[in-house]
Order: C-alpha cells, then structure tokens, then sequence
C-alpha cells in the first residue's frame, strides 16, 4: 500500500461524498513553488486547491479531504462531483533561441527530456515521469473504490462533448479545446495498463 502525505490548512468550499469524476491535471510549475502558492496566494484563503499532488518522483500528496470541493473550476457542479488530482509537470515548453534550453509559461528554465510533438499550438512538452503513472493509476484504484466511481478512463487528452456526465477518469483537457493538461505526453495506454491490471510494484 502507497504512502500518502497530508499538507494541512488549505480553503476548500464544501463537502459533497457523492463523487462521480476523477480530474487529472498539471500543476505547469515546479512542485514546491505550486504548493507554496497555494498556501500564501490570496492572504492565506486561496481557493483553488486540488485534492490531490503526484511529484515528478511518484509522491502522492492529499491537500483537501477527498469528500471536500474547492473552486478549481469556475462551474460548481464540475467541483462538487469530482476528485482533483494534479500532476506535477510544467506542460508546454518554449525553445530560447541560441540556448540549450527551455522555458515554461512564467519563464522558468528547463534543460531535461523533451517530448516533441505540435498540440494546441504548442510543440514541446516536460515528459511524465512512470514513477508519476504508477501513484496516479493506484491512487485512482483506491479512490473509484471508496466512492463507487466507474472504473473507467477517458484514454485521450481532447474534447469529448458532455464530459461533466462522465463517470469514471477524465483529464482537465477533456473539457475545451483551449487546457493543455494533460498534455501529449501522458501515456494513456501505460497509465490504463497499470490502473487495470494494479501492477504497482
């Protein structure tokens, strides 16, 4: 069984134990920079909190109550009837011309892999690490089990139309035309492989 590490002292806006969706999504920075913005932003009562945190080394971090919603979404009904889980990863990339690296969207430097491929307008993207997909597919093992979600997952990162009906497993993404979490570079094949046959070790 995996270890999950608690960060206290975050807003949420309510409780609702009827959940039908787990949102997977980005945190587009460095994990202790995201975190820390979540815990100073907005005189202390920042709002928009995910559940849930996966570092690029596979540990799960538990934000909120899994029973509990905040405003990561703007629609309520999106925020009441899901779990969040985000994923540490820095999403899409800009070359600096004459360098040998990157920069994500607040202009942090990235020298590590590149995943390379034209999506949204974007064309290079921070890789997931399978430390990551291996905590993400055990913590959506546990949490389709404590609240009877459908163990089930959108296997792609575009549109799907009525996706706020969807139960089961769904990426920010799923919504618009426009999120760029998750990006291309989530293996959906390796995640859905690892949620359904529960090999985590």
């Amino acid at each position: 069984m995996f270890n999950i590490e608690k960060i206290e002292n975050l807003s949420y806006i309510s409780q609702n134990k009827k959940k039908k969706q787990i949102i997977l999504a980005n945190t587009s920075r460095d994990i202790r920079y995201y975190i820390t913005s979540l815990k100073e932003r907005h005189n202390k009562k920042y709002n928009k909190i995910p559940n849930y945190v996966i570092s690029r080394e596979g540990i799960i971090y538990n934000l909120i109550p899994d029973d509990t919603y905040s405003s990561f979404f703007k629609k309520e009904s999106i925020n009441k009837n899901s779990i969040i889980v985000v994923l540490e990863n820095l999403g899409w990339l800009e070359k600096r011309p004459l360098t040998d690296y990157y920069v994500n969207w607040i202009g942090d430097i990235y020298k590590g892999e590149i995943f390379e491929r034209k999506w949204r307008d974007y064309f290079f993207w921070q890789p997931y690490t399978e430390e990551q997909l291996k905590s993400c597919a055990e913590l959506c093992n546990k949490l389709t089990d404590d609240f009877s979600i459908d163990k089930k997952c959108v296997g792609h990162n575009t549109k799907v139309e009525g996706v706020e009906r969807y139960n089961g497993i769904i990426s920010k993404s799923n919504f618009n035309s426009k999120s760029t979490d998750l990006s291309p570079a989530f293996d959906f094949d390796l995640f859905i492989k690892y949620f359904e046959n529960e090999q985590f070790v």
